[in-house]
């Protein structure tokens, strides 16, 4: 088994791995994409648009691989307020019956002053280790 130093050598190893190429990757893209393309927001004048920005062709791209990224993570958020209302409600559920099994166990451990001959009569049965036959259902 590997100890936790050697699991965080290991991650940071694995994480350098895959971060170093896509960081070389990325380097490659920008330099073969530096030129200028223009990008208008407005689809009614193609001739003299208004809001026309002039930037290189590689932050085009990143940045709206970034919007797809942080509009995809909003939607899966949005999609799985399903599982987190109901794991938020059987961590209540869970909390609750906890607590009642806590109870349970403090009211066997200290019985109440009514059931003392019956806890007596119960540990006097569990301890003969014996069925009583002439009580007992057939």
């Amino acid at each position: 088994m590997l100890s936790k130093a050697s699991e965080n050598d290991m991650q940071k190893f694995l994480t350098a791995l895959v971060l170093i190429p896509l960081g070389l990757i990325f380097i490659v893209f920008a330099v073969a994409n530096r030129h200028l393309v223009s990008v208008s927001f407005d689809p009614l004048d193609v001739s003299d648009p208004m809001g026309t920005v002039q930037m290189p062709l590689f932050v085009l791209i990143i940045g709206v691989a970034i919007l797809g990224v942080i509009a995809g993570g909003i939607a899966t958020w949005f999609r799985q307020r399903h599982w987190r209302r109901a794991a938020r409600r059987h961590q209540a559920e869970a909390i609750e019956a906890k607590t009642q099994l806590a109870n349970l166990r403090a009211s066997i451990v200290a019985p109440t002053p009514s059931e003392p001959k019956r806890m007596l009569l119960l540990e006097q049965g569990s301890a003969s280790g014996r069925r009583d036959k002439a009580s007992a259902a057939l």
